[in-house]
Formats: structure tokens, sequence, C-alpha cells
């Protein structure tokens, strides 16, 4: 009987740790991201019509510090390699900006890369601490040197994606 007993304790340990192993190991999901693709919640066709530019909502955001409700469009730069929990947005003055899916109720596959794609969701004007900063580096894959270059917390546009469409 302890032989059965401890046969199913290693048979259950075993099957959790592989499956734990897993997991961390899954990285981003697969996909193409084709034309039309959603990530997340729907992004419907007014949203997509009624999209604004990254830089307008750059301007939009050193008026009000924080838009609720907002759909932009812009291209893919970059996507976490570690999970495909975050993207950056290249805006038409050629800065980028932080994207984080709300809540990780989404990923993304790193095929988004080079997309152009519609975002709904909520944007505000914020600080990101150095250590938050060192962490997305991490993810990015970025050299120890590079990371070790990041000093100063930085004032960046974030997005929280509801949603996200591909657009082409």
């Amino acid at each position: 009987m302890k032989k059965i007993f401890l046969a199913l304790i290693l048979s259950f340990s075993t099957l959790t740790f592989a499956q734990t192993e897993k997991a961390k190991k899954s990285g981003p999901p697969e996909g193409k991201a084709l034309t039309g693709e959603i990530y997340g919640a729907a992004v419907t066709e007014t949203s997509v019509k009624n999209a604004i530019s990254a830089t307008q909502l750059e301007k939009k955001l050193l008026k009000n510090n924080k838009i609720e409700n907002v759909s932009i469009k812009g291209r893919v730069t970059q996507v976490c390699e570690e999970e495909g929990c975050w993207l950056t947005i290249k805006t038409d003055s050629k800065n980028r900006f932080f994207v984080k899916t709300k809540d990780h109720a989404f990923l993304v596959p790193l095929a988004l890369n080079g997309k152009n794609v519609v975002l709904t969701g909520n944007a505000e004007l914020k600080m990101t601490s150095v250590e938050e900063l060192k962490h997305y580096a991490e993810d990015a894959k970025k050299s120890k040197e590079e990371i070790a270059m990041i000093t100063k917390p930085k004032q960046e546009v974030r997005f929280m994606a509801s949603g996200i469409k591909v657009v082409d």
C-alpha cells in the first residue's frame, strides 16, 4: 500500500513539474497575425474608422494625463518575447510607446511585429521606474550592457489594450 501511495505521489509530482516547466517555456502564442485577426476584446469597425494616430494620442495626453476608451492606430515595432504580453507602437514622430494587454487577459504572437494595428483601451502619461524598465528590457532579450545603461525613470505614454485588431 505504501509503495502504491508513493508511486502516486511521485507520478503526480512529475506531472506537475512537467506542466510547470512547459508553462515557463511556452512563450508567446503561435499565430500569423493576419489582417482582420483580433486579440482580446472585439475591435469594432467604428473603432477602426475613428482610430487616431499615436502622435495625436501623445498630443491629447499632454492636455489630459489619462484618456479612457480610445482607439489608436500604429505599427507594432516589438513584441514581448517571453509571453507576448506587451508590445511597442511607433508614432508618426518616430517615437515608440508601450502597450500592455489588460490584466494579462490575452497574449499576442511574435508575428504581430511589423503589422499595422488598431488598439482599443486606455492611455496615460506615466513615469516608469528603473526597475520596471529593466524588467521589460530583460523580456525584450536586451544585453546585460544595455540593461545596465538604464539608470533613470522615464516619462512615457502607456496604453492598456483591451483589444487589438490587425489592419494590414
